[in-house]
């Protein structure tokens, strides 16, 4: 695992974010999903930005008018394919399974999203779906709230069928590491569980500004290193070399015009998320 990979990792782990999209209830609408449920929507040539930004209102509408208690954060790629991706946050694979539920039962709202789907669908070029379940052991220190973020780095690690011991000792030490060297480190991780490939993790790092990644290759990265020493960096890098099967980093954009967030949300920055 070369140098750059090696900080890939390291950068996505270190002061991330272990954001929430919005929860069921007032009470947990700052607090870490125990269950991420992420859509992916890959737009046509062309239909992204404002076209896309109005096709996606009419969902939120909708969950105004019906004040649905769950709530969801949307952003865009800056790398990539151009796509969109919807965050929901869940107490358990049966809160989503209620809310599901609830939604059908609700004539208006259920009318008011399918003709919403029906005029969405004619900008998209295709759509998936994935599962996510919070890692509380490979996490340090997760934040919640994120009225005040605007972009995210997501990074996504497949592990080798039969590495899991190497992978999570690599991640013991980048997490002794950054806890040591860097004392307002924070992150999350969520294990896929459905919708993917075996053996993928979830790194989600929120950004307030994009000179905060400037400081994470430039400065916090090298703190990094030097608490982990010499021959912690060998170790790591032949953890990673036989653990990680490959690596993906992409970045977003929070979309306000997309999200159905929580007033609270709302009052922290009203001019970003009621613009």
């Amino acid at each position: 695992m070369n140098k750059l990979s090696r900080s890939l990792l390291a950068s996505s782990l270190m002061l991330a974010c272990s954001f929430i999209t919005a929860a069921q209830e007032k009470s947990q609408a700052n607090s870490i999903p125990k269950v991420l449920q992420i859509t992916r929507e890959y737009t046509k040539p062309g239909r992204a930005g404002i076209v896309h930004d109005a096709s996606e209102s009419a969902f939120v509408q909708a969950m105004v008018r019906a004040k649905w208690p769950t709530h969801y954060l949307a952003m865009t790629s800056l790398s990539g394919k151009q796509r969109a991706l919807f965050l929901t946050s869940y107490t358990s694979l049966e809160a989503w399974e209620k809310d599901g539920a609830a939604a059908e039962k609700n004539p208006t709202l259920s009318s008011a999203l399918e003709a919403a789907s029906i005029a969405d669908g004619a900008e998209l070029d295709s759509v998936d779906q994935g599962v996510f379940v919070f890692n509380e052991e490979m996490s340090l220190r997760p934040m919640a709230d994120l009225s005040q973020m605007r972009f995210m780095e997501i990074s996504v690690y497949h592990v080798r069928p039969g590495h899991e011991r190497e992978w999570n000792e690599a991640v013991k030490m980048v997490k002794a590491a950054y806890e040591k060297a860097v004392p307002g480190s924070h992150w999350g991780v969520f294990n896929q569980v459905y919708g993917g490939e075996g053996g993928s993790y979830l790194v989600l790092t929120a950004r307030k500004t994009l000179a905060e990644v400037d400081r994470g290759f430039q400065v916090e990265n090298k703190q990094f290193e030097e608490a982990i020493g010499p021959d912690g960096l060998k170790k790591l890098d032949e953890l990673i070399a036989s653990s990680v099967e490959s690596s993906l980093h992409q970045l977003f954009a929070f979309n306000p015009h997309m999200s159905y967030v929580v007033d609270d949300w709302i009052k922290a920055d009203p001019d970003f998320w009621k613009p």
